[in-house]
């Protein structure tokens, strides 16, 4: 240090550490102003009335960001918000509408808009299976989940493109499913939209990349959610209590993910070794075992 000191002197030195430490403190309230900021946003996540939606609105009420939260049920989107609210001193707004509906995700861009809510981060989460086989199931049920698993994200990623433009940054969150690493027979339309949703979502997200939006993919397996049941899965249902996760831990995988900037996000060994085991795998061979597993 005595070296230093012939070198620049004691009172340049001095002066120099002054203006370091100065740079590091600006640079920290910066960061701090930036990060209150982005809390100061909102976060819209669909289909958040219950499952994985509720749990990720949660984790972001944790990190204390304001939520718009859209599902069908009126009555759970209010006591959720209330209750949040509640917890974390958030601001919580929702809208019941629904989003299996062509119409709906011009509607929640005309909520959103007329009031004034800013948006840096749109989780498309609202999404179910109907199991069966295809030729079996009613042709109408079918084309309905492919509307709200694939044309709603589809709708909801461009019409919020230019709001989320204007908060830096920004994030999306689409929720796929292991099921689409694969054909699933008696499951082919669920598999497939979750297999448009993954690739929509790396597509969209190199054509993003020198903007300020952030595209990831999350793609769980079986959840702790009551969705085997609702999908009529009822024989699955109990295999797949064996790998499920809890709502909660997929949630926080999946948000820490989303603002690592993640393009594709798997929570589970179990299910990145299944998700990884389909590259090299012969085809016949993984369609032949997901018939068995989701067999009446």
């Amino acid at each position: 240090m005595s070296n230093i000191g012939f070198v620049i002197g004691e009172g340049n030195l001095h002066r120099l550490l002054f203006l370091i430490f100065d740079r590091l403190a600006i640079h920290n309230k910066t960061r701090r102003e930036t990060i209150l900021e982005i809390k100061q946003t909102y976060a819209l996540i669909t289909g958040a009335n219950r499952g994985l939606g509720k749990a990720i609105a949660t984790a972001l009420a944790e990190k204390a960001y304001n939520l718009l939260l859209v599902a069908r049920s009126d009555e759970e989107l209010a006591e959720l918000s209330e209750n949040l609210i509640k917890l974390y001193g958030i601001k919580v707004n929702f809208l019941a509408a629904d989003l299996s509906l062509s119409s709906t995700p011009a509607q929640v861009l005309s909520w959103v808009e007329s009031n004034h809510f800013q948006v840096s981060i749109l989780i498309n989460n609202a999404g179910y299976g109907i199991w069966g086989e295809f030729s079996s199931l009613p042709l109408s049920n079918q084309l309905e989940m492919c509307q709200l698993n694939m044309e709603t994200v589809v709708s909801l990623c461009y019409l919020f493109k230019p709001l989320l433009l204007k908060s830096a940054p920004s994030y999306i969150l689409n929720v796929s499913s292991t099921a689409a690493y694969q054909a699933v027979p008696t499951f082919a339309l669920y598999a497939a939209s979750k297999s448009f949703i993954l690739s929509f979502s790396r597509a969209i997200r190199f054509e993003l990349k020198k903007t300020n939006i952030s595209v990831s993919c999350i793609s769980p397996g079986p959840i702790d959610t009551g969705f085997a049941g609702r999908a009529g899965l009822d024989p699955f249902s109990k295999m797949a209590k064996k790998f499920n996760m809890n709502p909660e831990e997929v949630a926080r995988i999946a948000i820490n993910g989303m603002f690592a900037k993640k393009a594709e996000i798997i929570p589970g060994i179990v299910n990145i070794i299944s998700a990884y085991a389909t590259r090299w795998l012969p085809k016949a061979f993984i369609e032949k075992t997901a018939a068995g597993i989701y067999k009446d």
